[in-house]
């Protein structure tokens, strides 16, 4: 069985940073897009960013210009870059690799991981 892990989370104020890490696999880092997503209380999934295996990139409309995705290689670990973060920003953030990320039809090649906690609050 194949894991993700998340890490990087916690309580931070309005306004703050934290940077998330996820180390993917070594059988399909590269092989697609990695992504970040999370999911607040009562909400569905949403979709955050992902990177393609040529390294392009693309951003929801809500985190555009706050987060940043990247990688390392080295390390087969995608990070996200949270700045100026903002209470609704509360969640449980995942990460994952596959195709279609973003898109309607998403297909996911490792089972979800369990997340890391985000919490902004004063």
């Amino acid at each position: 069985q194949v894991h993700l892990v998340e890490s990087g989370g916690g309580l931070v104020q309005p306004g703050g940073s934290l940077t998330l890490s996820c180390v993917l696999p070594l059988s399909v880092y590269r092989r697609y897009a990695q992504g970040w997503f999370r999911q607040a209380p009562g909400e569905e999934r949403e979709f955050l960013a992902f990177m393609t295996s040529g390294g392009s990139v693309k951003y929801a409309d809500s985190v555009k210009g706050r987060f940043t995705i990247s990688r390392d290689n080295a390390k087969t670990t995608v990070y996200l870059q949270m700045n100026n973060l903002k209470p609704e920003d509360t969640a449980v953030y995942y990460c994952n690799t596959g195709q279609g990320l973003g898109s309607n039809a998403p297909k996911y090649a490792v089972s979800w991981g369990q997340g890391t906690q985000v919490t902004v609050s004063s």
